[in-house]
């Protein structure tokens, strides 16, 4: 019988495959590994209309249908978002909540909201100037801020992976509280150089009362270390 069974939920512009590299090897423990690609992420998905609800809505839905129980919920990045609100729909499923170099959210706040002003006012300027309200990913987003720390091949592969983010994604906030009101244990795993967060990781972690456990890479580490994550996340 598997050990733990975990759901891995992607960062924005990422789908399920960002976390293969992590799961192959707690699969390799003996770990059941489930992960998911979000609506609107998916290779050709349309963007445009999207709500938090729809990403937190098929959480819970695939952990519904394939019966899970004793679920370690895993959201890398924004995520952070998607696993805190999937985490009260899930209440008895969840046994516990990881966030990797994510978000934390504040019941009320989206993740624009919860930018700088400077930064907040880029995001809203992308959405709105997008025709379907989705922010496009660059090169230069990955070369900057995911994986600042690799070769410019991997940057240039990576970067055609990924999709345009639904803005809708950004603009929601959930109205929740943090997952700790629900009596779920929770860790905090930070890549060292992370540059994409727009607070340090000991923030968020300190949002839920939790030092951050510290691995080697960039945002995006989970696929330059994913043996340092399987590591931390047993």
């Amino acid at each position: 019988m598997p050990q733990n069974t975990y759901v891995m939920v992607p960062g924005a512009w990422h789908g399920g495959w960002s976390w293969r590299p992590v799961a192959e090897r707690l699969r390799a423990a003996g770990h059941r590994v489930v992960t998911l690609t979000l609506p609107g992420l998916g290779d050709g998905d349309d963007p445009a209309n999207r709500r938090l609800s729809d990403a937190v809505d098929h959480v819970v839905a695939e952990v519904e249908r394939l019966d899970l129980s004793a679920v370690v919920l895993v959201g890398h990045s924004w995520g952070g978002y998607v696993i805190t609100g999937a985490a009260h729909r899930l209440v008895g499923r969840v046994a516990k909540v990881v966030y990797y170099s994510a978000h934390v959210p504040v019941r009320g706040r989206s993740l624009v909201d919860d930018n700088p002003p400077e930064s907040a006012a880029f995001l809203r300027g992308l959405i709105d100037s997008s025709p379907d309200g989705s922010i496009a990913p660059t090169l230069g987003f990955v070369r900057q801020l995911f994986l600042q720390d690799s070769t410019p091949e991997t940057q240039r592969l990576v970067a055609d992976l990924l999709v345009p983010q639904p803005g809708g994604y950004f603009l929601d906030a959930l109205d929740v509280d943090d997952v700790t009101t629900l009596g779920i244990p929770a860790l905090y795993v930070l890549s060292e150089d992370d540059h994409a967060l727009p607070l340090p990781g000991a923030e968020y972690a300190a949002r839920i009362g939790l030092e951050p456990v510290l691995v080697p890479g960039a945002h995006d580490g989970l696929l330059t270390h994913p043996d340092e994550i399987a590591k931390a996340l047993v």
